[in-house]
């Protein structure tokens, strides 16, 4: 497959098809279809696949922010989760994810590559298309939660992004969190 210049849309009733189309009939991760920080715990549960699916795709045709498709030569390979903080409940009560910075907050929660996608940059490039949408949108400042991966690390394991990625994407950690997670965070730098 030839590299080309990704593209990055954002999630929509539009381009919902290309999502669907990148997570499959499963919706990743166990049928997560993107909705574990979106949902508080009991609803998550409660919903099952099918319903954290249509949870997604009605929050999608409401025009909420919920993140960009990465498409590589009209192909959907890749996917990060970037919205405001609040529209992530689950975050709040995550102590490795929680956070008392004040203001208009986005998160990045998650990334998921197909693996035609992987091993081309794509995830540094989605992640610095997540941080210039954030900003467009209003955001002050953008978190992530990154991990530290270790010598086991699988690429399930990895769909918080890495501590290194976000470093390269202009972030400094806050504070470690453990020994292989971190709160990261860069400011806006758009005046306002």
């Amino acid at each position: 497959m030839p590299d080309s210049t990704p593209e990055f849309v954002p999630l929509s009733a539009e381009t919902w098809p290309l999502f669907e189309q990148l997570f499959g009939p499963g919706g990743v991760q166990g049928g997560c279809w993107c909705t574990f920080f979106r949902l508080a715990n009991q609803d998550y549960r409660a919903a099952g696949r099918e319903g954290r699916k249509e949870h997604l795709r009605a929050e999608a045709r409401d025009g909420k922010p919920l993140g960009l498709l990465g498409i590589v030569d009209g192909e959907p390979l890749g996917w990060v989760a970037v919205s405001p903080r609040k529209d992530n409940p689950r975050l709040a009560s995550s102590r490795v994810m929680a956070s008392d910075e004040p203001g208009a907050v986005w998160s990045v929660t998650c990334f998921y590559l197909h693996r035609r996608g992987r091993r081309r940059g794509l995830a540094t490039a989605l992640l610095r298309a997540a941080v210039d949408y954030a900003v467009e949108q209003g955001a002050e400042t953008v978190e992530g939660y990154p991990v530290e991966p270790g010598p086991r690390s699988t690429s399930s394991d990895l769909y918080h992004g890495t501590t290194g990625m976000f470093a390269d994407a202009g972030f400094e950690v806050v504070e470690k969190r453990g020994a292989a997670r971190a709160l990261v965070r860069r400011r806006s730098t758009v005046a306002r």
